[in-house]
């Protein structure tokens, strides 16, 4: 319905406030966020500059109704307005006049208000309003003068207020009292009730003022004047003697403490100086907090104590097969070093790398050499580490810091020689905050980490007692710097005998264990585990074998506690109760269909596929390069998300056979017409390296002259363009992966040959190894048959 022409002109947008009640002739700023709110400013942008503000009944209202708000608020015109960078709006709004709603009515995105005109009656008399404007001006100097958050500024601009309405209600605007006194302050129907009130409140809030003011001065009169810091000392001493918490000697006590501590001179001298600071400084400055921290740190720090080593090589040789199987090189190691520790009173720990495929026992290692020598030991995980401070610690300027974590792990261990895994290696990052692996050649060098300088200690610290070591995936990413200061162990993956012992000896006792089942009660047939390890898993580690154990132990203890045959309580009861055996039959219903097929390797001769190897993060692969050969212009197209490097393999490859062409029985024109298309899956697997430039080449050579390359030989190397062999890295790996996909023949770079005395006795058994110097030499042991193997002298198997 329309309303009337004079109803119109008092419709203005409506600003609900929360917590805030503006008053008449007063300018306040505002911070508008509320979408409702924001659109009442726009409208009243628009329409002259006047809207309505009004407080809400409860500030917890978020989209305040007609009923949520006070029918009573101000008439304000917006001086400025500026929107914020997140949306919000600043304004600048002065009081007009008090106005008093009649009606809410919505709006588009707001609502608007119905005002009535309301002009403050005049007294009868005007000498008593005067009388009552200077009784109440005097008591806002006074409530001024008493409190501490006003300025005495205030009191001038309120007498330079040119009528009494303005001057009450400039004293209503600066009264620090409760939204709803405020709100009954501007409700006040003439400026005589508005003066009653406040004279009132003014009374109230100085009596309250004075109260304050005087227990103030009661606890002042026994101090010195000015004196904030002692005082405020003399009031926590008084608290804590209450409490029966007396800490007047506790600086004393931190210095007994370092002077208890066998400490080196310099470290010594400078814990004494920071404890001699801290006497003269307050307790509750920040430097005090500070300095207390630093010397708690050096009394918690181990700088003298140490553990004494077990040097008896049985019994670690002992307590290392007990914990793992395999792994020689590095159990030979440590009980080298053990053996040299007995014969020596002391030496520098050795700094060790671990390097293999995940699941091999890398760093479960490290915890069984702290065994076998007797020795604490701290796991550190240096995983996505990006900065520098994080080895070598914050500088005490800043707030909130603290030493590295190797010092930290110092702490923990309590001793100067434990043994500390630094875990992941080789995946520390780095960014604008600094490089970790660079502050981490000072605490890996011998000659540097005996006296390694931590950002927060500033003090040097023997870190050369500390048995070091380190684990990888991947060596490659491992800085060289880093590599040089690291002696660096290969681990490769585990044969499938060894998986086969470590399930028997380690892991199916432990998963039984774990799920509430006695190993004596649960017998395997022969075949059982090596069909869950061939079946099952296709890994360098156990780590898949273990969750498919105890995948299988979950389901035996379901259908042992679904029968309810629990676990008899005594031995004799045990020994006569029936055994469950897990048949390599029942394996499928234990664990689904196996995701991998032995019987599926293929090892049949293919035209156009070459067998590669590959070394990766995961350990040995075993790659097929597939080559196909279609009509069109020489152009050769790279699949399978290969590296630059491969890349570059291929193209070498290709120009060895453009090379070699008329004694390979291939057109000499091939690369005019027709187009090679090299792929080697799988395609969302990145691969890079020059390792696989034989197996590429021959591929290519199998493809243009139709010859099938032999199925049972895998080769790895790096290829020329004069087809020349080079050597390779991770031959231990790769083997490894051949021998578990039943390759019988692996051609190797000769360079490589003096590496296969290196590898498990079990792999050398089974492969036969060809060491290779040239392409032709590859050619005429790959490929089924050849006119030109004739002129390539035999290569005697391993």
């Amino acid at each position: 319905m329309a309303l009337p022409p004079e109803q119109e002109s008092r419709r203005l947008p409506v600003l609900p406030l929360r917590d805030v009640v503006v008053f008449p002739f007063v300018a306040m700023p505002l911070i508008v966020g509320r979408q409702g709110s924001l659109g009442a400013i726009e409208a009243a942008a628009a329409e002259g500059g006047l809207l309505f503000l009004v407080a809400q009944r409860s500030a917890d209202t978020e989209e305040p109704a007609a009923g949520d708000l006070h029918r009573v608020g101000a008439v304000a015109r917006i001086i400025q307005a500026t929107r914020q960078a997140n949306g919000t709006a600043r304004i600048l709004v002065e009081g007009v006049s008090r106005a008093r709603v009649t009606r809410y009515v919505p709006a588009s995105g707001h609502l608007r208000a119905l005002l009535a005109e309301e002009a403050d009656a005049t007294p009868d008399d005007p000498a008593d309003l005067n009388v009552l404007a200077r009784r109440v001006l005097a008591l806002f100097e006074e409530y001024v003068a008493l409190h501490r958050r006003i300025p005495n500024e205030v009191v001038a601009l309120v007498q330079g207020a040119d009528t009494v309405a303005r001057q009450a209600y400039g004293i209503a605007a600066h009264l620090a009292v409760r939204v709803d006194v405020r709100q009954t302050l501007l409700e006040a129907p003439t400026v005589t009730h508005l003066l009653e009130a406040l004279s009132q409140v003014l009374a109230s809030e100085i009596e309250l003022l004075r109260l304050e003011r005087k227990l103030d001065e009661e606890v002042r009169g026994s101090l010195f004047q000015n004196q904030r810091e002692f005082y405020l000392q003399e009031q926590l001493k008084a608290i804590h003697r209450e409490l029966g918490q007396d800490d007047t000697d506790d600086v004393m006590d931190l210095e007994r403490q370092v002077e208890a501590r066998r400490l080196p001179e310099a470290v010594k001298a400078r814990a004494l100086r920071e404890v001699r600071k801290l006497r003269r400084m307050s307790p509750l400055s920040p430097e005090s907090t500070v300095a207390r921290n630093f010397v708690d740190w050096i009394i918690a720090l181990p700088w003298t104590e140490r553990t004494d080593d077990v040097l008896d090589v049985a019994h670690a040789r002992r307590i290392l097969d007990e914990d793992h199987y395999g792994l020689e090189e590095v159990k030979d190691r440590i009980l080298d070093y053990i053996g040299v520790l007995s014969l020596v009173e002391r030496m520098e720990g050795p700094i060790l790398c671990l390097v293999g495929p995940p699941g091999v026992g890398k760093t479960s290692l490290g915890r069984s050499v702290a065994r076998a020598l007797g020795r604490k030991f701290v796991r550190m995980s240096l995983g996505g580490g990006r900065d520098e401070a994080e080895i070598r610690g914050h500088r005490r300027t800043y707030i909130g810091s603290m030493p590295g974590r190797v010092i930290q792990a110092m702490r923990r261990a309590e001793v100067m020689n434990p043994v500390i895994l630094l875990d992941e290696i080789d995946k520390l990052g780095q960014d604008y905050r600094g490089d970790p692996a660079a502050a981490l050649l000072e605490v890996l060098d011998p000659e540097q980490n005996k006296a390694f300088n931590d950002h927060y200690l500033e003090v040097d610290y023997d870190l050369s007692q500390v048995l070091f070591l380190t684990t990888a995936n991947y060596l490659p990413q491992v800085p060289e710097a880093l590599r040089d200061r690291m002696e660096i162990i290969r681990l490769s993956g585990y044969l499938d005998q060894e998986k086969f012992a470590i399930a028997r000896q380690f892991l199916v006792p432990k998963q039984l264990r774990l799920n509430g089942l006695d190993p004596a009660t649960i017998e395997w047939e022969t075949d059982a585990i090596p069909s869950v390890v061939q079946g099952y898993t296709r890994e360098s580690g156990v780590r898949e074998l273990e969750r498919r154990i105890g995948r299988i132990s979950r389901k035996l203890a379901r259908r042992r506690a679904e029968s309810g045959d629990v676990a008899p309580a005594s031995p004799d009861a045990q020994s006569a109760k029936s055994k469950t055996v897990v048949h390599a039959s029942d394996l499928t219903d234990l664990l689904g269909i196996p995701p991998y097929d032995p019987s599926l390797l293929s090892l049949e001769h293919k035209v156009g596929v070459a067998t590669g190897l590959a070394y990766t993060s995961v350990g040995g692969e075993v790659l097929e390069i597939e080559v196909s050969v279609v009509s069109g212009r020489g152009k050769l197209q790279l699949t399978g998300t290969l590296g630059d490097v491969m890349k570059e393999s291929a193209s070498a490859a290709l120009s060895y056979a453009r090379t070699r062409a008329g004694v390979l029985g291939i057109d000499r024109e091939f690369h005019r017409n027709r187009d090679l298309h090299v792929h080697i899956p799988a395609g969302a697997t990145p691969k890079d390296g020059p390792s696989a430039g034989i197996a590429i080449a021959t591929a290519i050579v199998s493809a243009l002259t139709g010859i099938a390359v032999r199925g049972d030989v895998a080769m790895t190397g790096e290829i020329t363009l004069r087809g020349r062999v080079l050597a390779i890295g991770g031959l231990k790996e790769k083997a490894v992966a051949a021998h578990r996909n039943a390759v019988r023949h692996v051609l190797i770079p000769y360079q490589n040959a003096r590496d296969v005395e290196e590898l498990p006795e079990e792999v050398r058994k089974g492969i036969t190894f060809h060491p290779v110097k040239t392409m032709d030499e590859v050619l005429a042991l790959a490929l089924l048959h050849t006119d030109f193997a004739a002129d390539v002298p035999a290569v005697a198997p391993h």
